[in-house]
């Protein structure tokens, strides 16, 4: 049976419900995108004279979850890399944006550049519990012009061949994502059959839906991009004072959303995604190693699941800044229980200090926690065929089981987790081999990575395309 965790009852999750209806009609949503709220208020939504909140009404709503696909399929270049949706695994997301490096080489933070964006993008890649890109840092300087999100969509093409999930920032930009998703994936049909990609909506917190973000997506409407629904309220800052009034927050944030979706595309794929987190209260600023944070994502992946949605869970954060113990005990703790509570995917590894800082070191350390985790979510298995009663007969009192068959298995299996990295023989071995650490270990393995792993080619026409829509947007702009 697979281990089981539990943070709100089925009635607690009916609370979270009710008081999210609630709140939607009595308090309702600011909605800045003009666009959005005519879609809503022609759906049945009611706006307020002279501003604009608009409220919505608990059928538009409870129509809206149910319209909402349950299960769909998060389609990769690289073959046999699809993700099917509410289907039961689970794979990690490159946690994204750090807005700093810590230099794998030299130890030191400095920003980050296109190198390290290059080199990271590759590594993602290669490693296999990561099933999904999200930019881990910029790759261009904070230039977000029609000429350079056209060059940065075809270079994660041309270096990473499997789900890409981003964002793009205005609605302009949507006809030359569409374009470069054509020219790599195919025609509209099968982008929306497939999936290929998925983006970010982020509402912000308290209860606000956007304009510019919200309009870039409305713009991709009828080809059916999957949306993963991320709102970030934080406890004591953005969002009340304790941890069920934050689930309720971003709940209503993520469902108001969904009825923006739904409203203005039925069926529209989305991802139940939001990102519960804690204020520390000697700064105010976000505290990423909290432990509450690994109790409120546990609670909003439930509520996801009380719906039926795909889910989109976030764990594994720290306040330090440098890989190390502290780094290894909050990223651990805060990472278990949302792999636990098993959404399907796992936005985890790979940044510090808040999520600010990438680390190349601490994305290899990540993944070794996920294996453990996800082995820890496992479980024990109860199949008829593990019982063993007929074994432990035979080898009686004062035996072993070093020579059965069913040892053998077991290790092949999965019983155990056979770990990649730390130290796990006896101590004179450790010694003979010059007393490595951890550290040493995921430095050499990304050397061996970044030396080796050559990421699944695209056809050269392809490329030359790419490059031709890149040159077209300069001249479009006056560049």
């Amino acid at each position: 049976m697979e281990t089981l965790l539990r943070v709100l009852s089925e009635e607690e999750k009916n609370q979270v419900h009710e008081r999210t209806l609630n709140l939607l009609w009595n308090v309702g949503v600011r909605v800045d995108s003009a666009q959005a709220r005519q879609i809503l208020l022609d759906a049945g939504a009611e706006l307020e004279p002279g501003t604009e909140i608009v409220y919505f009404p608990r059928e538009m709503v409870e129509e809206s979850l149910r319209v909402a696909p349950k299960e769909f399929t998060l389609s990769a270049r690289r073959p046999d890399w699809d993700l099917p949706m509410n289907m039961g695994d689970c794979t990690l997301v490159a946690d994204g944006e750090g807005t700093s490096i810590l230099d794998r080489k030299t130890g030191e933070h400095r920003a980050t550049n296109f190198a390290d964006w290059l080199e990271v993008t590759r590594l993602i890649d290669a490693l296999d519990e990561i099933g999904v890109f999200w930019s881990m840092t910029d790759s261009g300087a904070g230039d977000q012009s029609i000429p350079r999100m056209a060059y940065y969509w075809g270079l994660i093409f041309q270096n990473f061949s499997k789900h890409v999930q981003d964002m793009i920032p205005t609605a302009a930009h949507a006809p030359w994502f569409l374009e470069i998703l054509q020219t790599v994936f195919g025609d509209r049909e099968t982008i929306r059959q497939t999936h290929p990609v998925s983006l970010l909506l982020c509402p912000q917190s308290p209860l606000i839906i956007d304009q510019q973000h919200t309009d870039a997506y409305l713009a991709l409407r009828g080809w059916d991009i999957p949306v993963a629904i991320m709102p970030m309220p934080l406890m004591g800052g953005t969002a009340p004072g304790n941890k069920i009034s934050s689930v309720v927050l971003g709940n209503c944030e993520v469902l108001a959303t969904i009825c923006l979706l739904q409203t203005a595309a039925p069926g529209t794929p989305v991802l139940y995604a939001p990102v519960l987190a804690t204020m520390n209260p000697r700064t105010g600023f976000y505290s990423g190693g909290a432990i509450e944070n690994a109790i409120l994502n546990s609670a909003a992946i439930e509520m996801g699941r009380y719906y039926g949605l795909p889910v989109e869970g976030t764990g594994g954060g720290t306040d330090q800044f440098i890989s190390g113990v502290q780094a290894g005990y909050e990223r651990a703790l805060t990472a278990m229980m949302p792999v636990l509570s098993w959404p399907d995917l796992m936005v985890s590894p790979g940044l510090l200090g808040s999520s600010m800082i990438l680390s190349m070191d601490q994305l290899l350390i990540d993944i070794e926690i996920f294996r453990m985790n996800r082995q820890a979510h496992r479980g024990i298995s109860t199949e008829a065929d593990k019982w063993l009663d007929e074994v432990i007969e035979r080898v009686g009192p004062a035996g072993n089981f070093l020579g059965e068959r069913s040892t053998r298995d077991g290790i092949r299996n999965g019983s155990w987790l056979i770990n990649r990295l730390g130290i796990h023989e006896p101590i004179k071995a450790w010694e003979d081999a010059g007393k490595p650490t951890v550290e040493d270990q995921v430095k050499a393995e990304i050397e061996e990575i970044l030396n080796t792993h050559k990421p699944l080619p695209l056809d050269q026409a392809i490329v030359r395309e790419l490059e031709r829509i890149t040159e077209r947007a300069k001249n479009a702009v006056g560049v």
